[in-house]
């Protein structure tokens, strides 16, 4: 009895309507990835179109497939809508599967090459190593860093995933309780995270971060390098005091910060960043603010097998470099049980009532969406902040009384009137820090400028 295919192409599905030798990669892809069928016979419609020569096929394709991939999957003769179907069930292989010397791996509904950086880590993994678990050979305690070593010691401490007796105070001894040296070898991953400027072991080992007014236009950007620990400590702390918005209240006379966005969502968006973001890639992490939004990207590859409904439903943790997220669990800095992503979706929606967008494609996207901030309560007096970068604050320092552009810029030491304008002037007028002195007339040649009560309320407040 004819049967009726009821199936589309996916991550384990391929539909070939002929067969080809060339498709012995699209067998490849799926033994280095989870395995996966292949028919033939079947066009990209997904209607049965049979083959001519199944009998044939059936006779060749074992001895073919061996001959070349060194598998035997299952090869069957099926009857699809009255039609004839060569069906190929492919296994995973734990051992790397190659073409002709190349190596392909199924990826969602299509096969990829593996070349540069995946394909090093492709093989690392099948032979049970991950990238940060290299051993490296002329690697030295004395290429990291002491400073570092004492803040892990500290957070470790705080977080009480390691009890003080069990912290030694040689930093070798240290490095050998975190599973941190193999062989003799410091591995990869210590470099990674406590080494000196110097000896962090690749160029893509940095994050970006960039203030937009719009997709196009950066106003100011910051550059955090260094070990991966110092990386998370700047990162974060450069967010909340320099790039982002917050609502100023006060209870009585305690100062209350409201900002846009999930402070606790966001540092566990920064910490799962540094920690799964694939090192081997050369590509930085990438904030981006904008007025109403942020985004953090990483190069993050995800567990075989996985979409974007899989990392969004309970699991269990798979981290990309487990030596790393070991040692940040031990910090304190994330969780052990794969429950990052829930804790961002569940904080950021609780504050702000947004989910964030999270997307999978070259890398691992994650966008921030800024809480409408509701009227507060009348016994709170509400007082907007601007974003309070360095440059905002000098300028509202160097204004006294009543000052013309160029007094202040003189002032400032400041010769660009486009950079002035852009990123000291303009933000601070917005954000009503500073007021006109002639504002039916902004452009005259007579205007000044002037604190406003509440850049004055702002600026005592910072005590700069």
């Amino acid at each position: 009895m004819a049967m009726t295919l009821n199936l589309n192409e996916s991550q384990d599905t391929e539909f070939k309507q002929i067969w080809k030798d060339e498709y012995l990669k699209q067998i490849c892809g799926f033994a280095n990835a989870n395995g996966g069928t292949l028919y033939i016979g079947i066009d990209d419609n997904s209607n049965a179109v049979g083959v001519s020569n199944a009998k044939k096929l059936l006779e060749d394709l074992p001895n073919k497939i061996n001959d070349i991939l060194g598998i035997i999957p299952d090869i069957f003769l099926e009857d699809i809508e009255q039609k004839d179907i060569i069906k190929i069930v492919v296994p995973y292989h734990p051992n790397p599967i190659n073409y002709k010397g190349y190596y392909y791996k199924r990826s969602g509904a299509t096969n990829q090459l593996l070349k540069g950086s995946a394909l090093n880590s492709f093989l690392l993994r099948h032979y049970g190593k991950t990238w940060d678990a290299v051993e490296m050979p002329y690697a030295m305690v004395d290429d990291l860093d002491p400073y570092t070593f004492e803040l892990f010691k500290e957070k470790a401490l705080n977080s009480k995933r390691i009890d003080k007796k069990d912290i030694p105070k040689d930093y070798a001894d240290l490095l050998d309780k975190l599973r941190l040296v193999e062989n003799g070898y410091i591995k990869r991953a210590a470099l990674l995270l406590f080494g000196k400027p110097n000896k962090v072991p690749t160029s893509g080992a940095y994050v970006k971060i960039g203030y937009f007014s719009s997709p196009a236009d950066i106003l100011y950007q910051d550059v955090i390098e260094g070990n991966l620990f110092n990386q998370v400590e700047k990162t974060v702390d450069l967010l909340f005091t320099k790039y982002l918005k917050a609502i100023i209240s006060y209870e009585g006379v305690s100062r209350v910060e409201h900002f846009d966005y999930d402070e606790n969502a966001l540092r566990e968006a920064v910490h799962n960043a540094i920690v799964h973001k694939d090192y081997s890639s050369g590509t930085p992490i990438q904030i981006g603010v904008f007025q109403d939004k942020l985004y953090i990207y990483n190069s993050a590859v995800m567990p075989n097998n996985w979409d974007i409904d899989k990392l969004l439903s309970s699991h269990r943790s798979e981290p990309h470099n487990p030596d790393i997220a070991n040692a940040f669990f031990k910090a304190g800095y994330i969780e052990s049980w794969g429950r990052g992503i829930e804790k961002i979706i569940e904080g950021s929606k609780q504050y702000s009532g947004v989910m964030p967008t999270i997307s999978i494609t070259s890398g691992f996207d994650i966008v921030f969406y800024a809480k409408k901030h509701a009227l507060l309560t009348p016994q709170v007096t509400p007082q907007v902040t601007p974003q309070v970068t360095p440059q905002v604050t000098n300028m509202l320092k160097a204004i006294q009384g009543e000052m013309s552009r160029d007094e202040i810029m003189l002032s400032l030491g400041l010769s660009d009137r486009k950079n002035f304008r852009e990123i000291y002037l303009n933000p601070a007028i917005e954000d009503k820090l500073v007021a006109l002195t002639i504002p039916e007339k902004p452009t005259s040649s007579k205007q000044k400028y002037r604190l406003t009560e509440l850049g004055k309320t702002i600026l005592s407040d910072l005590g700069r």
